[in-house]
């Protein structure tokens, strides 16, 4: 028997009553590519939007290794229980080129959050989507608010050139980075400085602790270096031990002081609303695309340069120039 479909209205009441089960198939609901779910989802966001509680986004990437998902169960774990604070982890994991699967096992990287009451977890597979974000990560952003999630982390598939999307979307970017493995300032991205709101040296413990300071010393020099950001605020360098709970504590203080300032300066509201038409303009070219390669005559004509194209019949200067006089030229 086919399983009942759920209204708008009983997605919304879940998710909105905080119910984790019903807040994990809303965010299924709008993952979807079904033309029917879609309809449905963008009924639920219009539903739950104004619902929404004040909470702070906050993402986090680093290096493979780095030690991503034992920060955020150490962190997520604090704020849940020291703080009583509710926190929401989004984890994106990298989808297979070949086959699109993933792995999805954050949570067993989580022990300790992902059985507290006060987290909720979901793994996400990336897609293919550049930015190591999936494709509706902000879509599950809002359903967390309005689940009454005050902290909402975003976690990344690791540092990449195109990763500075994840920027576009939370408060607060929090770069994770190891020290000890050679020239740390050689192992990060200048672009990715240029965003992050803090830099944390994990790892910081043992024979190691003394690496970290340097490291963290030399990150200093760096983040000294670049241009100041518009919110006025100056990237911070810390160190920690996600696995021994060091250092914890001292970052929560960091963050809190940069939303205690963004939000009395009204930086955060004014990034947040500019974040919104980001998006509308990113879904417009999403949608403009998908239209174009769903057109019949498009993929014939995709077809056939291709094939030209890959005999040496047709350069791709001219392919495009074709294509573009057919499909965008002035009537």
């Amino acid at each position: 028997m086919a399983r009942k479909r759920k209204s708008v209205q009983e997605y919304a009441s879940g998710v909105l009553a905080g119910d984790r089960v019903m807040l994990a198939q809303a965010i299924t609901l709008v993952e979807s590519t079904l033309e029917s779910d879609s309809l449905l989802a963008e009924e639920l966001l219009h539903a739950v939007q104004s619902h929404g509680k004040q909470s702070f986004r906050l993402g986090i990437s680093g290096v493979p290794g780095v030690g991503k998902s034992t920060f955020i169960d150490a962190f997520g774990t604090y704020v849940c229980d020291e703080l009583h604070k509710k926190v929401a982890v989004l984890a994106v994991d990298p989808s297979s080129s070949l086959s699109r699967g993933s792995i999805l096992g954050d949570k067993t990287r989580m022990s300790r959050l992902s059985v507290n009451a006060n987290a909720f977890i979901r793994p996400s597979a990336s897609g293919g989507t550049l930015g190591g974000v999936a494709a509706r990560t902000r879509e599950a952003i809002l359903l967390c608010e309005a689940a009454g999630y005050e902290y909402i982390v975003v976690e990344t598939v690791g540092v990449g050139q195109s990763e500075t999307l994840v920027k576009g979307m939370v408060d607060f970017f929090l770069l994770l980075m190891l020290s000890g493995a050679g020239d740390e300032l050689q192992g990060i991205k200048r672009g990715i400085m240029e965003i992050c709101d803090a830099l944390v040296i994990n790892k910081a413990d043992g024979d190691n602790k003394p690496a970290a300071k340097r490291a963290a010393a030399e990150y200093r020099n760096a983040l000294h270096l670049l241009q100041a950001s518009d919110s006025g605020w100056i990237p911070r360098v810390a160190t920690c031990s996600a696995l021994a709970g060091e250092g914890i504590a001292d970052l929560y203080t960091i963050l809190d002081e940069f939303e205690r300032a963004m939000r009395l300066n009204g930086f955060l509201d004014k990034n947040r609303a500019q974040q919104q038409v980001d998006w509308f303009n990113d879904l417009l070219r999403s949608e403009v695309l998908r239209q174009f390669y769903q057109n019949e005559d498009v993929k014939t004509d995709l077809s056939t340069y291709s094939s030209q194209i890959a005999l040496g019949e047709l350069s791709l200067r001219a392919g495009l120039r074709q294509l573009r006089n057919k499909y965008f030229a002035k009537p």
